[in-house]
């Protein structure tokens, strides 16, 4: 008998291990969270299958650095980190990471929790759907909303509503899986 999974998760090897490993499950990393809100941003426009294939490439160039070092980054070393098609070639996305780490840094002055901050949007837990069919699961919610709007205050980029819903589906603020998958 087969896994049942989500009606999104196709049978690429890359996307069962997402599903099955990562997505929807609590996460609270630091750098774990700082990754994923970034290429939650990344896939504006794409897929997320593209994203998922890409990510090491993202991980060699800036998620295996510290947030210190990301944020230092030039203007031109962006410009340069254009010309690796593991990367998704957009100038804009790839300055976001950069504006991003300035962001998280700064944030983590005032809150010195990121993680815990972020979680205070669910009140520390997980938010169960009833998810019948991943059509109807929003692409974007209240919390999405207030999340994206405090984010930007903050000064981060390629966060809005839809983009942190996807993000807190992907480190397990919320729980979206369909009633009949196996990781529900």
């Amino acid at each position: 008998m087969s896994t049942q999974r989500c009606g999104w998760c196709s049978d690429d090897p890359l996307y069962i291990a997402y599903h099955d490993q990562e997505w929807g499950k609590p996460q609270h990393d630091e750098a774990h969270l700082f990754e994923m809100l970034c290429l939650e941003g990344q896939q504006a426009g794409l897929s997320w299958i593209t994203v998922l294939k890409k990510r090491e490439h993202y991980r060699t160039h800036f998620f295996d650095h510290p947030l210190t070092e990301i944020a230092a980054l030039s203007d031109e070393q962006l410009q340069l980190k254009l010309s690796d098609s593991g990367l998704i070639r957009h100038i804009g996305k790839l300055k976001a990471i950069r504006d991003n780490a300035i962001a998280w840094l700064k944030l983590k002055d005032q809150v010195s929790d990121v993680p815990a901050w972020l979680w205070s949007f669910v009140n520390q837990q997980t938010e169960h759907n009833d998810v019948i069919n991943y059509r109807e699961a929003p692409a974007q919610t209240e919390t999405s909303q207030k999340l994206s709007k405090t984010l930007k205050k903050h000064g981060f980029k390629f966060v809005g509503p839809t983009t942190c819903y996807a993000f807190m589906q992907a480190v397990g603020m919320v729980n979206d899986h369909e009633n009949h998958c196996h990781f529900k």
